[in-house]
């Protein structure tokens, strides 16, 4: 499509909404866009419909069919108490709950969608105020609820917002529920569809009476009490980056029994604007750089971060050299299950019917913590709603103890189902208290699990490709390693290539194919070899990239080790990118 060609229909587009039942404020700024010499803008707004995808909507604010407004949100909501009215006759009264974090025009959006849910017969439990994403996915459960929608972007730049939709379990949908609300909100194409005149009757507003029940929950999590008494003074330096863990993160950790919660001021303002972070991401290391200088200033034991609408935890830990290392995503989640499977062996919990959870592109270490306890381990894709299906699925039958993924998300408990970092960071806690019982700092706890169970070391890179040719591009590169799989990586023979698109395992030495237990298909590759190297090869499902997840493996006789195995994981992952070319 030529570029007149397409700016003629952005325009023809934008007409209707001129002409329809929008609110003056937003035919203003498409006014203002139309008349604007520059029609970029015009064009990014309108160019496509803000997709309702399997992880709900993700989107620039705006005016326009290409952002988030009241308008693709209203459509959702539409859709989706289409959906559950459908799902649902035999129910009384259908119910959802609605949370939303930070982020500028999220209360807008919660009370938008909540007059559309009640318009149409639903009953809405509407958070007073922001609060974490796990806590809407806690209440969901706990009131009984059929569904339940967070407005949140996570961890994406400001100018983002987003619409999660759960199912009654508290989990974020899979098949068939999410692609069955796709099409229904795509049913949605005209603003008169869209009921928003609101039934106040059916609008009840919740907050502490659901904090003190999440909390209560968290409580019960815990496996070293005496750690935790003795060591209530942990000096524990927590930011919530701005965002929804601000009350309830310190609250938890107070009532779990710490005493000395330090904060970073400057981030404990509440704010969409994230005025102190370019990204309030806590995989990225400049957003915990406030809460180390506070750390550094006060000697702090640990350094936690929590992100806008607290699913993921960021932690920070002093190294045997006095200096403040980020521990990554990977890491955080082996100390959680080395910690839980190791407690609940020691407290006799494991009685050969436990299992955790974590996804294909996380560290094989975990897999192996847990075949070397007796515990069952899962392997799911990438995502956390695939975590909470196992869940699911083995609900009274097994006992979960905890899942995670390399991405700075983990969730110890099952009255939730989605990542929390409220319980992670309560639970990161007595790890920290219960090391120091022990005599450990946690930079040695973490070189302890490497000593007993191997070094490791994970690497993630992106390749950025933009645009129709990028897209190209990336289907090309995922066609020829899968029609043209390396046969050695890094001096190393592959021996094991799993194809999540196929759904079939491969051994390499006696070319036996097996398939592979999933409950859905997915465009992933993966690669073993014979020293324990592993790669996993994906597009991003949300950006113009190409993702490689490299993990290596090294040995440890000491902890006196530990740098040089670091060392020489790094010249391996170096070698393994210059075999894949990346």
């Amino acid at each position: 499509m030529d570029n007149n060609t397409l700016l003629n229909e952005v325009i023809a587009k934008a007409q209707t909404w001129l002409d329809g039942n929008y609110n003056e404020e937003t035919k203003a700024d498409i006014r203002k866009m139309m008349e604007a010499d520059d029609k970029t803008e015009l064009i990014e707004s309108f160019y496509r419909d803000l997709e309702f995808g399997t992880g709900g909507l993700r989107g620039i604010m705006g005016a326009g069919t290409n952002r988030m407004n009241i308008y693709t949100v209203g459509a959702a909501t539409q859709g989706l108490s289409n959906y559950l009215i459908a799902q649902f006759p035999d129910v009384p009264q259908i119910s959802v709950v609605i949370g939303h974090d930070c982020r500028n025009n999220s209360r807008l959006f919660a009370e938008i969608s909540a007059n559309i849910f009640s318009a149409n017969g639903i009953k809405v439990y509407l958070f007073e105020d922001l609060r974490p994403t796990p806590e809407a996915s806690f209440a969901i459960r706990h009131l009984g609820c059929q569904s339940g929608i967070i407005l949140t972007a996570s961890h994406n730049p400001k100018e983002y917002n987003g619409y999660k939709a759960y199912w009654n379990d508290g989990a974020q949908m899979i098949a068939p529920h999410d692609e069955n609300v796709i099409t229904e909100v795509m049913k949605i194409t005209n603003v008169d569809d869209i009921k928003f005149e609101g039934n106040p009757a059916l609008i009840e507003i919740i907050g502490e009476e659901i904090d003190k029940a999440f909390i209560e929950s968290i409580k019960t999590l815990s496996l070293s009490p005496e750690a935790i008494q003795r060591n209530n003074d942990l000096k524990i330096v927590y930011t919530p980056i701005h965002g929804t863990g601000v009350e309830l993160i310190p609250r938890a950790l107070r009532e779990y029994g710490f005493t000395n919660i330090i904060p970073v001021p400057e981030q404990n303002v509440v704010s969409g604007n994230f005025p102190t972070v370019v990204s309030p991401n806590p995989e990225e290391p400049a957003a915990l750089d406030m809460a180390v200088k506070k750390a550094i200033a006060t000697d702090a034991d640990i350094v936690m971060a929590s992100d806008p609408d607290a699913d993921r935890l960021g932690i920070a830990v002093k190294n045997d050299k006095g200096e403040w290392i980020l521990v990554n995503g990977n890491q955080t989640c082996l100390i959680f299950i080395y910690y839980l499977i190791r407690r609940w062996k020691e407290l006799g919990k494991v009685k050969g019917n436990e299992f955790v959870v974590k996804t294909i592109v996380t560290t094989e270490i975990i897999k192996q913590i847990a075949d070397q306890n007796g515990v069952e381990c899962y392997d799911c894709f990438t995502g956390f709603k695939w975590i909470a299906a196992v869940m699911r699925e083995n609900e009274g039958i097994k006992q979960y103890i905890g899942g995670g993924e390399e991405s700075y998300g983990f969730l110890p408990e099952t009255f939730v189902r989605d990542k929390d970092a409220v319980s992670s960071c309560t639970l990161m806690a007595e790890i920290a208290a219960w090391a120091k019982d022990n005599g450990k700092t946690m930079y040695e706890l973490l070189q302890d699990i490497y000593l007993e169970y191997g070094y490791g070391k994970e690497k993630g890179i992106s390749v950025v490709r933009k645009g129709k040719s990028g897209a190209e591009e990336i289907a090309q590169i995922m066609s020829d390693f899968r029609t043209k799989p390396p046969k050695e990586i890094a001096g190393s023979k592959v021996s094991v290539i799993k194809d999540y698109k196929t759904l079939k395992q491969t051994n390499v030495g006696t070319g036996v194919v097996s398939d592979l237990d999933m409950p859905a298909t997915s465009n992933v590759l993966q690669y073993f070899t014979e020293d324990g190297t592993k790669i996993s090869v994906r597009p991003s499902g949300t950006e113009p990239k190409i993702k490689f997840y490299i993990e290596v493996r090294g040995e440890m006789k000491s902890r006196a080790d530990y740098d040089a195995a670091d060392a020489a994981a790094n010249a391996k992952v170096e070698a393994v990118r210059a075999s894949l070319g990346v």
